[in-house]
């Protein structure tokens, strides 16, 4: 965010003329130069993504025919390479279906090279492209200060519970030993607490491997686990590993384990017991380091009583047991998530940070949420993929939910215009370091040291936030 500021501080921002018609290259610079912005020029592709690579740029002015050389073909490479920045084509000629393609291709406007005749529409044009070039570096900054204290990138909550339970799950990365027992229903984002276990772990430098029991049945359950020697059956015409040894020194996620055979589980209990594993049709056993981690959308203890599920195989892996609620449970959480999914598909689309209106959110918020944060995310994308505006409005929404009744108004301080990522992300940083401070009795070094911050970038946000309460004198740098 200091990067963005300051880049404000010292100029309107920084603009590349990319044309090979050099005259109308100096004098479009001299303009916005004039109008002070920091401009340069180049004219060919070659030697523009030289400047790109030297020095920042926030906008590229691009000609539709830069020589021989096929605009289009270069507004895809500087949009692949060099995300943020905000591209205007240029052209000496209107042409509608160009204009059509480039804004596909991700170009932020198109317009002619009359355009700078008109001096009010030509920089209002060129401020707004470097607005949304700054919008995209604010967005991308934000969601690198929320994995700082999350470690991943779709890990988003706000409410009690979530934090708790991310805060137990970032503990329970440091005891590699540990078998953890994650459950909730289906879509609630059990793989990605898994993935969080394994990315605080000692282990992160191994491999992560999913694998849903539901989708094998028992034999080939068997060899794709423990793997198999050439020959052990029809078809086992090479060796084959097996997941236990692919991920050896990694984390193995068995999702959907309340699916397994009671055969299958049975022969996992033993591996989980004395950490070897034997091939389909070895005559010897391997020795396997890996953190295994169980998931489930069923009630284990339910299939323990019903002889479904093994009574021993279940103790051994609810060691941790991680139990995520749905959605509908943590409503507090829907509109940091929906605006993360917001950020997410803006930028994997390359177009400007979209806003959600408060009716809008007021539904998100009130809706039961069956699928729980997969469809939050299911119902975003869709709406990013479909509203030609900035703002997500009701009618963005899938017709089941602009069905539903509009709730009173929850969040009287929501802005009218939609919601700010970044006074959310502030929100979420601020409660995590109370958090803290309030774990370590107010000791600042103690409470960076849990956030994984150094303490000087811990103290810069105690001051951002005029957290002075729990800070007592003389705990700054024990």
């Amino acid at each position: 965010m200091a990067n963005v500021d300051k880049l404000q501080e010292t100029g309107r921002g920084n603009v590349l003329v990319l044309d090979d018609d050099k005259n109308f290259s100096w004098g479009l610079c001299e303009a916005l130069k004039d109008a002070g912005y920091k401009a340069a020029s180049a004219a060919s592709s070659k030697e523009g993504f030289a400047k790109l690579s030297d020095s920042p740029v926030d906008v590229v002015l691009l000609d539709l025919r830069l020589g021989a050389e096929d605009g289009v073909d270069v507004l895809k490479r500087v949009k692949k390479e060099y995300p943020d920045v905000a591209v205007i084509m240029i052209t000496a000629f209107g042409d509608i279906p160009q204009a059509v393609e480039c804004m596909r291709n991700g170009a932020f406007n198109f317009i002619t090279k009359t355009a700078h005749k008109e001096p009010e529409l030509f920089f209002a044009t060129v401020g707004n492209a470097i607005e949304s070039s700054l919008s995209r570096r604010r967005d991308k900054l934000h969601r690198q200060e929320l994995k700082r204290f999350y470690d991943t990138d779709d890990i988003v909550a706000s409410s009690e519970g979530m934090l708790s339970l991310i805060g137990k799950a970032a503990k329970v990365a440091e005891s590699p030993s540990s078998t953890v027992l994650v459950t909730g229903e289906t879509g609630v984002g059990k793989e990605l607490m898994a993935r969080l276990i394994h990315e605080r772990s000692g282990f992160r430098d191994g491999a992560f491997v999913a694998l849903n029991c539901s989708a094998l049945p028992e034999n080939l359950l068997e060899s794709e686990l423990f793997g198999y020697e050439k020959g052990a059956f029809t078809g086992a015409v090479r060796n084959a590993p097996g997941l236990f040894l692919e991920a050896d020194r990694g984390t193995l996620l068995l999702d959907e384990i309340g699916e397994m055979s009671l055969g299958m589980q049975v022969k996992l209990l033993r591996v989980l017991q004395d950490r070897h594993i034997r091939p389909v049709g070895a005559t010897r056993d391997f020795e396997v380091d890996v953190r295994v981690i169980a998931a489930t959308n069923q009630d284990l203890q339910a299939l323990v009583a019903d002889k479904r599920f093994r009574e021993d195989l279940y103790y051994r892996i609810n060691v941790i047991h991680l139990a995520l609620p749905p959605l509908r449970e943590r409503k507090e959480d829907i509109p940091i998530l929906a605006q993360h999914f917001l950020a997410k598909f803006c930028n994997a689309q390359s177009i400007p940070l979209k806003k959600i209106s408060m009716d809008a959110v007021r539904i998100l918020e009130n809706y039961g949420w069956p699928g729980n944060v997969r469809e939050l995310e299911n119902v975003i994308e869709r709406a990013v993929a479909l509203e030609p505006g900035g703002v997500l409005r009701l009618s963005s929404l899938p017709g089941h939910l602009v069905s539903l009744p509009l709730p009173a108004l929850p969040s009287a301080e929501l802005p009218e215009d939609g919601l700010d990522l970044g006074r959310h992300l502030d929100t979420i940083a601020r409660h995590m370091i109370l958090q803290a401070l309030e774990r370590t009795s107010g000791n600042q070094t103690a409470a960076a040291k849990i956030l994984k911050m150094s303490f000087r970038s811990f103290r810069y946000y105690v001051k951002k936030f005029k957290i002075k309460d729990l800070v007592h004198p003389g705990r700054s740098a024990d």
